[in-house]
């Protein structure tokens, strides 16, 4: 099963008032990012981290990888240049990439950390998956939401678990149903 998340920020002690997260501290939100991971991945599943994997950690993006199931594939965002640079890491990781397109049941996805305004084969259906906007509901939002085959992975959005395309198309309905 191919499953997406973005924008985990494991480690990031800033990120649990930006995203209004709901979690004591730091170590609260590793430990049950970890544990939600672990309880919906299977070993055989495809994990997409669709970028900004951990930010500003005490522990390195090894002690983490090692300890989450699944095949990893990152999308690289703009704070992975310390995953990217580690090779312990990078040993949990199966496929890096900037932008990549997957196969998900019948479904043709691009996968960036960014939005994106078109991507390819969009007039044929394909859908995009992003990351980076968290749960911002700015103007780069409301263009996103104009997008029909555009879906947030945004794990603050999403459970703060890897999702199914299924899980992210309902997750992404309704956050856009949500007042601000």
């Amino acid at each position: 099963m191919n499953l997406y998340i973005s924008d985990l920020h494991f480690g990031h002690s800033k990120i649990i008032p930006f995203d209004k997260r709901p979690f004591a501290d730091v170590d609260e939100m590793d430990r049950i990012m970890i544990e939600r991971w672990n309880d919906c991945v299977r070993n055989e599943d495809d994990v997409y981290i669709v970028g900004d994997f951990s930010f500003m950690s005490r522990h390195p993006d090894d002690w983490y990888l090692e300890q989450l199931k699944g095949h990893k594939h990152l999308i690289v965002g703009n704070h992975d240049d310390p995953l990217l640079r580690n090779e312990k890491a990078m040993a949990y990781v199966e496929s890096v990439d900037k932008m990549q397109q997957v196969a998900d049941g019948d479904k043709q996805i691009v996968l960036c950390h960014f939005p994106l305004a078109e991507w390819d084969r969009e007039i044929f259906g394909s859908w995009l998956i992003y990351g980076h906007l968290h749960a911002k509901k700015d103007e780069v939002y409301e263009f996103m939401k104009t997008k029909k085959r555009a879906l947030n992975a945004a794990a603050c959005i999403n459970g703060y678990t890897p999702a199914s395309f299924e899980e992210l198309v309902s997750a992404n309905e309704i956050f856009q149903r949500e007042q601000d």
